[in-house]
């Protein structure tokens, strides 16, 4: 694991910009839930789109989270969280197109919380250092 001072600018900065774009579409999935349920129906094509938008920004988020890795001699954990993060949205998908209603939501929730995490770390990596 290499330390912060370290971590190469080329990739961080593009991986505090896509980690802030998923986090501001995933807090948008939860506005956009909560207009729906509340009776504008409508809202259902723009949180399904917005989804769709979301979710390709992580996996742009995980590919950065890699080249921080490798070739950027960074942690690999950023990778494995963001895959995780991959693979839980991608659940949060197949959950919302089935809507199984009393699951999509907590994972929304747990969703939301591992991104705003993530996208803090990303702002805390190589403070107070040259990258």
């Amino acid at each position: 694991m290499t330390t912060p001072s370290r971590t190469p600018s080329w990739i961080l900065w593009p991986l505090r910009g896509l980690a802030t774009a998923h986090l501001a579409g995933v807090l948008a999935q939860a506005a956009l839930a909560g207009l729906f349920v509340t009776g504008d129906v409508d809202l259902l094509a723009w949180h399904r789109d917005n989804a769709g938008v979301t979710h390709s920004l992580l996996y742009l988020q995980l590919l950065v989270a890699v080249l921080l890795w490798r070739p950027g001699r960074g942690p690999l954990w950023p990778a494995l969280a963001s895959l995780g993060l991959v693979a839980a949205e991608t659940v949060q998908v197949a959950l919302g197109q089935w809507r199984v209603i009393a699951l999509h939501f907590p994972l929304g929730m747990a969703v939301f919380g591992l991104s705003a995490v993530f996208t803090a770390w990303t702002w805390r990596l190589g403070r107070g250092s040259a990258a």
